[in-house]
């Protein structure tokens, strides 16, 4: 039997503006998602890429089956809220980094790890990211990564927020190095990841992101 850890979440370290969202967090097996009960999309997904989860040698297919996270089953249960809506699923911690790990493949399709993108940006600049990511845990063992949204707006699907920005920070902790990266969630078309790169401190006052192992 599966046990999840659901822990409250009641300070301000996930803010935006001086909103205090109510949000809760909750431990899967590759990922932590701290999910904004009000918006419905996770604030802050947290996971670590590790060179052994790539070193399978029968990768599993993408299941593409989205469902609510049993941890907090009410507030993900939304596949009516995006239907139809214009806007891709797009995933916080992505399907291709739990390939080798069925349990992780499953868990990485709640809508505790989802949020509302553009397609161009989720196929886009989105999954360049996502590469860029996981061809640096290869090369340097591991690398840590936060990531998350944030809706300055009223527009909705449903009840699910639509965020105008997405964010992610990278640490490559074997160079030492912390890189951020901010996008709007528009259709404009993919540019090169130099050009959304952003200071730590810019993700901070725009998302409330604070740097912790």
């Amino acid at each position: 039997m599966r046990v999840w850890f659901v822990v409250l979440v009641m300070l301000a370290g996930f803010t935006a503006f001086g909103q205090t969202p109510d949000t809760i967090t909750v431990f899967h097996r590759y990922y932590t998602t701290t999910f904004d009960r009000t918006k419905h999309y996770p604030v802050i997904v947290k996971y670590w890429l590790t060179k052994e989860m790539y070193a399978c040698n029968t990768k599993l297919k993408r299941t593409n089956k989205f469902t609510p996270d049993p941890a907090i089953p009410d507030e993900t249960n939304l596949k009516q809220d995006y239907k139809r809506s214009g806007y891709d699923r797009g995933h916080n911690m992505p399907a291709e980094d739990n390939k080798c790990d069925a349990v992780g493949m499953e868990e990485c399709f709640y809508y505790s790890n989802m949020c509302p993108q553009t397609h161009s940006f989720n196929a886009g600049a989105w999954e360049k990211l996502e590469k860029y990511a996981r061809k640096k845990a290869k090369t340097y063992d591991s690398v840590l990564v936060w990531c998350g949204s944030v809706s300055l707006g009223s527009k909705t699907i449903g009840r699910v927020s639509v965020p105008d920005y997405c964010w992610k920070v990278i640490h490559i902790q074997k160079l030492g190095i912390i890189e951020a990266y901010s996008f709007k969630n528009d259709a404009s078309p993919a540019q090169p990841l130099a050009y959304y790169k952003v200071s730590v401190d810019s993700v901070y006052h725009l998302s409330g992101f604070k740097y912790e192992e």
